[in-house]
């Protein structure tokens, strides 16, 4: 039968999203709960540091490896069911790690959270087209990323919180209400959809891009520990290249493949999700380098960090909002280019800071950075969801957040490196012992307990001057990005096609899919 958008009430289908942004909620904190609870984790679970870093990166290597299948099993087997698996997945893994006796259990129950997470982000994505008219979907679109945006520094706040309250299994309890409340939601409000042809999960196409990013995403992890010219990680990414290089011409041989290579001859879909995941890449920088500014430079709490990254989310809320009605008006196009170019104006005026600098002056640049991403990244997944075909939702979705996930990491650990190189070069580290002075190279927070332990104001003071230099070279970088990428998506993206958003548009109208309450 023909899809239509009308199969859910009004009410329903808003309950609905409310659903599906409650799970991304989650998700969103739990990327970034753990945080600040690593220390913690080392002292009460006696964790080293490469036991700390499996905790972290057993959730990320799942995470990104599985997205693209999930996808195509949502469209075969039925989105709405596969989703609320998901979230039991998730929820119960929470559960296990809560109670784990050892880092052992959980590095395990982190890792089974990726299985979860990985099938319930795409499956969220694929569900809006569903359910949606086009002239309520950049809308949709602008809560359901507003609320993974929201839970990035909901995290650290929320994990503060809990440990200074109970004890360290609670960061993960935390996830089992929620999950529960989302997943009855989804069940009481959401239609299942599916694709009664989609295609079967082809085992060796499957099993080709699970090891690729497998492979990659791991080389991308080690390089900033290992250096980029290491043998394990040159290794890794020569590994990920012939896996990735094999998946595709194993899909260009199969009659019934599972990558949608059609889309990128689409060049709607092809520039918008180069926006999608240049702003992906950068919001994960900036999250990744501005809470040990906030901290160790300016001298904030972590709970207060927390506090002090939400203008950063009401800029990215406004600019959601602002898409909302510029969209429909202008189209995709403009309002994208204008995103990337006030994120230009944002990283830019951040990389000017000064050591000396408090917090009046960089909340200003946190507030114009979160309403570029706005401005980025809602329309740009708008204009990727209206090329999508309704009966590839779940493929075109699981591939969407694979690159975007990937993206996002391989974008925080080059400007890690960065900031690394440069914060090394620039910390004086002369006069302390060997063992005092390795700690203080190797990071910031590192440079701070030395000073504390000794009592060296001046290797302070160099440590946080050093970490401002890096930190407005990666902010520069990024600025010069997203003027780069605005002015190519100006040449190169289509303008305004039929359907761009317009209030008469059905995003669904393409394609044949099942449809049951």
């Amino acid at each position: 039968m023909e899809v239509t958008t009308m199969v859910v009430g009004y009410g329903r289908r808003w309950l609905g999203l409310a659903a599906l942004a409650l799970c991304m909620l989650v998700l969103g904190f739990d990327l970034t709960i753990l945080n600040v609870a690593l220390t913690t984790l080392s002292a009460e679970l006696d964790a080293s540091t490469s036991e700390l870093q499996w905790i972290v990166d057993s959730y990320l290597l799942v995470f990104g490896a599985l997205l693209l299948p999930a996808g195509l099993l949502g469209d075969r087997f039925g989105r709405k069911w596969l989703l609320i698996a998901g979230l039991g997945i998730f929820g119960a893994a929470s559960l296990a790690g809560a109670f784990a006796g050892g880092t052992g259990g959980v590095i395990a129950a982190r890792a089974v959270m990726g299985l979860g997470a990985a099938i319930v982000t795409p499956l969220s994505m694929s569900m809006i087209p569903a359910i949606f008219p086009a002239e309520e979907r950049t809308r949709a679109v602008a809560i359901w990323s507003a609320s993974t945006a929201l839970g990035l520094p909901l995290g650290p706040l929320l994990g503060g919180w809990l440990l200074e309250n109970f004890w360290w299994g609670s960061i993960f309890l935390i996830n089992v209400p929620i999950v529960i409340a989302g997943g009855l939601a989804v069940a009481l409000l959401l239609p299942e959809t599916r694709d009664p042809s989609a295609p079967p999960v082809d085992g060796v196409g499957a099993l080709l891009s699970m090891g690729g990013i497998v492979a990659l995403v791991y080389g991308v992890i080690e390089a900033p520990v290992r250096g980029w010219g290491d043998a394990v990680v040159l290794g890794s990414f020569a590994f990920a290249a012939v896996l990735l290089a094999g998946f595709a011409l194993w899909e260009r041989r199969v009659t019934a493949p599972m990558l949608p290579t059609k889309l990128f001859r689409d060049a709607r879909f092809v520039w918008a999700m180069v926006a999608a995941v240049t702003a992906n890449l950068m919001l994960a920088g900036v999250l990744f380098v501005v809470p040990q500014y906030l901290e160790a430079v300016q001298g904030n709490g972590v709970f207060d960090t927390g506090l002090k990254l939400i203008p950063m989310l009401l800029g990215l809320m406004g600019g959601a909002l602002a898409t909302d009605r510029a969209t429909p008006r202008f189209g995709h196009k403009p309002v994208i280019v204008l995103g990337l170019l006030v994120l230009a104006a944002g990283f830019g005026w951040g990389a000017l800071t000064d050591t000396g600098d408090g917090y009046a002056q960089t909340v200003g640049w946190l507030v114009v950075i979160g309403l570029g991403s706005g401005l980025t990244m809602v329309p740009a997944m708008d204009a990727i969801l209206a090329t999508l075909p309704a009966d590839q939702a779940g493929r075109g979705s699981g591939l969407v957040q694979t690159l975007r996930q990937t993206g996002a990491t391989l974008g925080v650990a080059g400007l890690g490196s960065l900031l690394s190189a440069i914060y090394r070069d620039r910390v004086g580290t002369g006069g302390l012992p060997a063992e005092a002075a390795t700690a203080a190279r190797d990071s910031l927070g590192g440079a701070v307990a030395v000073a504390d332990r000794l009592g060296d104001g001046g290797l302070l003071a160099s440590a946080r001057d050093a970490y401002v230099h890096g930190m407005a070279s990666v902010l520069g970088a990024c600025g010069a990005a997203a003027l780069a990428v605005a002015v190519l998506l100006w040449r190169f993206q289509p303008g305004r096609a039929p359907g761009d958003a317009g209030p008469t548009a059905d995003a669904t109208e393409s394609g044949h899919e099942h449809v049951a309450p």
